[in-house]
């Protein structure tokens, strides 16, 4: 249903805030003038992961403590829950990278800036009992390196901003973001490329080939050269219609064909074993494949070689 980021820095508060956020959200689903979806609320952080404070002491430990995160919300990500990422969320490039996970599964986003002074989140950090503090040094370290979150770029916003002045997070306002808010599309990055069939090379040579073979048969068989010369070639479906090709009032020789065949089969290739970038799914069948060589043919005859 929806993503929520909290970021902020380390000893903001955040962890208030994910929990005052998560009672909220579980109250107006239980409540019984609800009447949406059934959902749940899933709250995710480096407590809830087991990841200690110490991983974020240098980037050898932090970069897979991340992962861990990240492949945690990807697990969770549905439409059938609300999740909020209670972490550091310091990386506007990490921000990014869930803001694109959550539009491949197409719910809503919003981002929660939790505000609190350096000199604040310090004197938290230092009278923390649970044994979840930072290091001095790394709690420097991360203030210095936090990219604050902005409502001008799109993977931030909707955003946010709770002071740590605040008593409460402004639940109205979020819960009318993430589920009144836009869904948007997936990215055309994030999405799945379409796969050939791994015959496809195969159903493209031999077709070809095939074609190759029946146009100068279907010549040689021609009173006249040229015009609309129907090609007898084997077809998977008795019922479709006999393959037919027109060409210049000439003779074809076989290696003007088979020059054509190598162009047409090297231009297809690509998509076979990268995943095609046409439009929708394209079909490896050997009745379109046959239909585009003709086409090809048709448009290439007249080129000088």
């Amino acid at each position: 249903m929806a993503l929520i980021t909290i970021s902020g820095y380390p000893c903001a508060g955040k962890s208030r805030r994910a929990t005052q956020l998560k009672d909220h959200l579980e109250q107006r689903l239980a409540d019984p003038a609800y009447t949406g979806p059934s959902l749940t609320v899933t709250l995710l952080s480096d407590d809830t992961l087991n990841i200690p404070r110490s991983a974020y002491d240098d980037s050898l430990s932090e970069k897979p403590a991340r992962g861990a995160l990240f492949t945690a919300l990807q697990r969770h990500l549905g439409n059938d829950r609300f999740v909020i990422v209670d972490a550091l969320n310091y990386i506007k490039g990490f921000r990014y990278q869930m803001y694109c996970a959550a539009r491949e599964s197409k719910v809503r986003v919003c981002t929660i800036y939790v505000i609190a002074p350096p000199e604040q989140c310090r004197e938290w950090n230092t009278t923390r009992e649970d044994g979840r503090s930072y290091t001095p040094e790394t709690l420097d370290n991360l203030v210095q390196r936090y990219e604050e979150p902005s409502s001008m770029v799109r993977w931030d916003s909707p955003l946010f901003t709770v002071p740590w002045t605040d008593t409460d997070v402004p639940a109205d306002d979020i819960w009318r973001a993430i589920t009144q808010g836009l869904v948007k599309p997936p990215n055309t990055g994030t999405q799945a490329v379409a796969k050939a069939p791994t015959d496809a090379l195969h159903t493209l040579e031999s077709t070809t080939t095939a074609l190759v073979a029946a146009i100068v048969a279907a010549q040689s068989a021609s009173p006249v050269p040229g015009g609309t010369l129907s090609l007898d070639v084997p077809s998977p479906t008795p019922s479709a219609p006999r393959l037919t090709i027109t060409l210049p009032q000439r003779h074809l020789t076989l290696s003007e064909l088979q020059r054509l065949k190598r162009q047409f089969v090297t231009s297809h290739k690509r998509a076979i074993t990268l995943g095609t970038t046409e439009r929708g799914t394209v079909d490896w069948s050997e009745e379109s494949v046959a239909r585009k060589f003709v086409g090809y043919v048709e448009e290439n005859v007249g080129l000088k070689s």
